[in-house]
């Protein structure tokens, strides 16, 4: 039987159950023997009857003392209850057993004989009992006692007995291919795939489950960064004519400040791109307010200066605005032409703009996803700028890459990842990172409290008002929930305006209203015609008021740690002091010590770590983001050793040539799933 059968080539496992199984993702052989338990029940230790404890499982011998006796409880109109009954005992203590409806079952049990017996008992300081506990002979091999259990995730008609049924089934049927080299497991210490995969569903000793699941951990991570070393390699071979990269003094003198050393560096590392003749495919990281849009246009005035196009794709208009804003008088002044085009604009004001982007007439181009559309054609692109990557997928930076011969690519995020992280979401990717903020940059000081300080914090937001100063407040959700009390932009707006600070001027700014609308309002408040902006996290990238010097959050328990950093990141920027304050009632301790950790630092890439290790990659940007693989066993907060492990083993083994054949199939699937990196 090969991996690649359905599931329904196993016994017992009809049409029904088949569809029970798809729920859990499972439609071949090969998915059930990688569909991994969620935990495992420890049922190795045997305990002496007096030393059970109430609601606790757990193991114990002990002989049957009383012969087992079955009444049967008439239920009208229902089939009678049956309830069998008897005594087990050991040199402890004595135990009376229940069992419901399994006459047959407890019928085994004979008197005088000694079985080993799995449950957990029920009672008081009256008398203690155990319900339908399960049992089997001492000196067989244990199946259900003196074992380790797994338990798995289960869908409703799907029970943990079915599931451990069809994986023995599969055993017994299939052989695991192999993917990883004899000469790599023995490097590293690995068992073989038969053996781990045995282990992982039917562990034999704790140690073995060990060695089980780092062999899988270990094989997950170097698949995966054998795809990304093979798309990394494939780029390298590509070549694109060097771009000449004198004359960025220029540029540098155009500027109203100095950059810092950092940006330098890495502007210094786009430019050795440039010169290399292999197209660009870099990531710039760096914390809030580190000056990667410079960067961006250092980039952008060079590829102008080798007479090529740059498109620079923002997430949201409003960011895509201010890049413009910023951009345009700088470029002006150094001659390189920058235009913006978004999907708020007419149809008319688009085709014109789009005829003239195709016709070479403009540099710089600063848009959304606008820029993706197939009527937007480039005269000859030669840079693709993305900001915010963790907000775009792959597919849509090929899709930008394909509208010019070979461009360079230069992805910028303000959302600082943990090393761990990095290695696998841009695992094809060279990294820049900007470690150092623009003088002048403000600390900015954090604090959590709960609903007892609002009124001194509507005090200190009047106070801030009065000293002609702004403040914005996020709320989690746009509208009223019936099911959550959480604090929603629109009504929590309205109630500010109203009753608490009836003299001040609130604006409201959320995702769900219409471009044209949402830069009105953001212009407003960047002009001072607001002293208050009620927003969701729409302002989360991006928005730059200078004058803006308190950020406050309601229920800040909603938020990921990078989230509320970038939330932060919007104040500070000009040159009073700033606060940010989270608003939180939350009793959960592991939650507290979250939003603690906050208060702690402006540390961007300390905070990313500890979100990482307290939330997990999948809740690390909020929701599950593009690009964010989803491993079956691996844990990247967790695994760091055993990834960089795999990911060095993986790139000698591209290196030298033809990918071992175990391992090229599990490669190519994995390059034919749709969700690779995207």
């Amino acid at each position: 039987m090969a991996q690649t059968d359905p599931i329904q080539s196993l016994p017992r496992i009809g049409p029904k159950r088949a569809e029970l199984f798809a729920r859990l993702g499972i439609e071949t052989v090969g998915d059930l023997l990688h569909f991994y338990p969620r935990a495992y029940e420890d049922r190795t230790q045997l305990l002496p009857i007096s030393a059970l404890e109430v609601d606790k499982p757990a193991c114990f011998v002990a002989s049957v003392i009383s012969t087992p006796q079955t009444h049967r409880i008439p239920k009208p109109g229902q089939r009678a209850l049956e309830v069998t009954k008897l005594t087990v005992a050991d040199h402890t203590g004595r135990l009376h057993l229940t069992f419901f409806n399994a006459a047959y079952s407890a019928g085994k049990l004979q008197r005088g004989e000694t079985y080993c017996f799995y449950g957990a008992v029920t009672g008081d300081y009256l008398g203690y009992a155990m319900t339908n506990p399960l049992f089997e002979p001492p000196d067989g091999p244990g199946s259900v006692t003196r074992c380790i259990v797994p338990v798995y995730p289960l869908t409703a008609g799907l029970n943990n007995k079915a599931v451990m049924q069809a994986v023995a089934a599969a055993f017994e049927r299939c052989t695991p291919p192999e993917t990883l080299p004899e000469a790599l497991r023995e490097e590293y210490g690995l068992c073989d795939a038969a053996t781990a995969l045995r282990e992982i569903h039917l562990p034999s000793s704790q140690e073995a489950l060990e060695e089980a699941r780092r062999r899988l951990i270990f094989e997950e991570f170097y698949i995966f960064s054998a795809a990304l070393a093979l798309v990394r390699a494939k780029r390298t071979v590509r070549s694109v004519a060097p771009y000449e990269t004198g004359g960025m003094d220029a540029f540098y003198n155009a500027l109203p400040f100095r950059l810092t050393n950092a940006q330098m560096r890495v502007i210094g590392q786009i430019l050795d791109d440039f010169r290399s003749g292999a197209p660009m495919s870099r990531l710039v990281q760096g914390d809030v307010g580190s000056g990667k849009t410079m960067i961006a246009a250092a980039a952008a005035f060079c590829a102008a200066k080798n007479g090529k196009q740059t498109a620079l794709m923002a997430p949201t208009e409003i960011l895509a605005k201010q890049h413009f804003d910023r951009l345009a008088p700088l470029f002006a002044r150094l001659g390189v032409r920058c235009t913006i085009l978004t999907g708020s604009m007419t149809p008319q004001q688009k085709t014109v703009r789009r005829k003239e982007i195709a016709d070479g007439q403009y540099d710089l181009v600063i848009g959304t996803h606008a820029l993706l559309t197939e009527t937007t054609v480039f005269q000859s692109l030669g840079l693709v700028i993305a900001d915010e990557q963790h907000r775009f997928g792959v597919a849509q930076r090929a899709a930008l890459l394909a509208k010019g011969e070979q461009p360079h690519l230069l992805i910028m995020s303000a959302t600082p990842i943990p090393r761990t992280l990095a290695l696998i979401l841009y695992g094809d990717l060279e990294v820049s990172v900007v470690d150092e903020l623009p003088p002048g940059r403000q600390t900015v000081d954090t604090f959590l409290v709960d609903e007892r300080y609002r009124k001194r914090l509507n005090d200190f937001i009047r106070r801030q008002a009065e000293e002609n100063h702004q403040t914005f407040i996020v709320c989690p959700s746009i509208e009223e929930s019936e099911t959550e009390s959480l604090k929603s932009a629109e009504q929590w707006a309205q109630t500010l305006r109203e009753y608490v600070f009836p003299k001040l001027r609130v604006a409201l700014l959320h995702g769900k209203m219409k471009g044209a609308e949402k830069e009105a309002v953001m212009s407003a408040f960047a002009a001072h015609e607001y002293d208050i902006l009620v927003s969701t996290t729409v302002i989360e990238v991006g928005v730059d008021v200078p004058n803006a010097t308190l950020m406050v959050v309601e229920n800040a328990d909603r938020f990921g740690l990078s989230q509320l950093h970038q939330l932060r990141g919007r104040i500070g920027r000009g040159e009073a002091k700033s606060w940010c304050i989270l608003v939180s009632d939350t009793k959960n301790e592991e939650t507290r010590t979250r939003l603690k950790a906050l208060c702690a630092t402006n540390d961007g890439f300390r905070i990313a770590q500890e979100d990482l290790n307290l939330r997990g990659p999948g809740d690390f940007f909020g929701s599950r983001q593009h690009g964010l693989p989803a491993f079956r066993i691996g844990n990247l907060a967790q695994n760091m050793t055993v990834l960089e492990q795999a990911q060095e083993a993986a790139r000698r083994t591209v290196a030298a040539g033809t990918l071992p054949e175990g391992l090229q199939s599990a490669v190519d699937a994995l390059l034919q799933n749709g969700e690779f990196l995207n």
